[in-house]
């Protein structure tokens, strides 16, 4: 619990402060001995009498003189009860090689998890189905966690799921949207269609909600727009079902965002336990519709002819896109507590570049020149938006930055393809 202790030469009323220190520097402790209830000097009745405080650091912040009165001086100290522990700060050093960490394991659970998703789907076209499985048994194994003191369940109430609902209708049908345009076209052409989620977001937050946004962060939506165009109107196995599942994702999950937002203000549950009740609540809703849009009939047909068309394998397949969807999506909302939205922004423009390039490589997608170059035009305006919408800067200042990303990226891909590949080819 941080506390802000104020002194100053004005009376203040019964409040008294011991101080000692030792040759080690360990923190000061200060006493503060009563405090009153009402403003300084107006009362000497104290009201409480608080627990010894470690001071961890102090700082002086303004300091007045007057000739006609005393000297005024504003100390703020940061002060810790003596039955809590400070955490040290964190290193550049450490801090880089766990966003490192959390990158390259996301990166590589969202590669796995969209190779074992379109081969389950190439073999069983029931994007509903498949949905549901993912949302199951990822809500499988959170509740198992809980159940056995691995994970430590979240505190939530009425209030906590009712501000969810709206957040896991949009995530349900963000998640199924996907998964219907990757069971009609290539997964890389899926990705390059969501990187305009960006421009989504905008289009809604002005529209819907008023918002305004800066000139550059326009301007850097004609490249992302632009590049989606471009790469559609040359995709070799064109599909409309597919591009509008794409887009009808995008468009549901920037909804998932802003009801997020708005409705999840001062709860404090993890990322783990968050994403947990939000697959928990989503696989409610969805199940019903997607027993109405296919059913047990196709569903067994289409197993029976899966399985003796690929063999034992489809069932590890089936598993390992539903352990993974779950893993990938977990470790992103678990990389929010620790970074900026800013690098989480980046580091999902970069991981569309692993599934695009990992997918293209896997399944030998066929890929014009003129339809790359759509891809990497769209690629690059997500990029150029993250860095004029969470910075402001300059558009002309972002294009040496995202070189200095990519071809850092570049370094660090071959690992992630590694770890990818090896685990589809198991």
């Amino acid at each position: 619990m941080m506390s802000m202790i104020k002194t100053s030469s004005i009376s203040t009323g019964g409040l008294r402060l011991t101080s000692g220190s030792n040759s080690t520097r360990k923190p000061n402790r200060v006493v503060v001995q009563s405090l009153n209830s009402s403003p300084l000097g107006e009362t000497n009745k104290p009201i409480l009498s608080l627990k010894p405080l470690h001071v961890s650091a102090e700082r002086t912040v303004k300091s007045t003189f007057s000739e006609a009165g005393p000297i005024s001086r504003d100390l703020r100290c940061k002060a810790l009860h003596k039955d809590e522990e400070e955490k040290p700060p964190t290193s550049s050093t450490a801090q880089t090689v766990k966003i490192g960490i959390y990158f390259a394991t996301w990166w590589a659970l969202n590669v796995v998890f969209n190779i074992y998703n379109k081969k389950v789907l190439n073999a069983f076209p029931y994007p509903w189905l498949t949905s549901t499985l993912s949302l199951a048994v990822g809500s499988l194994i959170m509740l198992v966690s809980w159940g056995f003191g691995i994970v430590k369940p979240p505190k939530t109430d009425f209030d906590f799921w009712k501000a969810l609902s709206p957040v896991s209708v949009a995530h349900t049908v963000g998640h199924v949207a996907a998964t219907v345009s990757m069971s009609k076209v290539a997964v890389s052409f899926t990705h390059i269609i969501k990187s305009a989620e960006p421009a989504f977001s905008v289009i809604v937050s002005r529209f819907f909600l008023g918002e305004t946004f800066p000139v550059p962060v326009y301007l850097s939506l004609v490249p992302i727009i632009g590049g989606c165009g471009l790469a559609a109107v040359t995709e070799l196995n064109f599909n409309m079902i597919g591009f509008m599942g794409a887009m009808i994702s995008n468009l549901a999950f920037v909804f998932r965002n802003i009801f997020s937002k708005k409705g999840m203000k001062g709860k404090s549950v993890s990322g783990m336990n968050y994403y947990a009740c939000l697959s928990i609540l989503s696989l409610i809703i969805l199940t019903p519709f997607a027993i109405a849009m296919e059913g047990p009939k196709l569903w067994a047909a289409g197993w029976q002819k899966a399985v003796a068309d690929v063999g034992p394998n489809f069932v590890w397949w089936v598993v390992a896109q539903s352990v993974f969807y779950h893993l990938y999506n977990q470790v992103s909302y678990m990389s929010l507590d620790e970074i900026s939205p800013l690098t989480f922004s980046i580091g999902n423009t970069m991981k569309r570049i692993s599934v695009i390039v990992s997918s293209i490589i896997i399944f030998h997608t066929p890929v014009q020149p003129v339809n790359a170059l759509g891809a990497a035009i769209a690629i690059l305006g997500t990029f150029l938006y993250s860095q004029v919408h969470f910075t402001s800067a300059p558009i002309l200042h972002c294009f040496p930055l995202f070189f200095y990303y990519y071809f850092n990226y570049v370094l660090h891909s071959h690992l992630v393809f590694l770890i990818a590949n090896t685990v589809v080819l198991i």
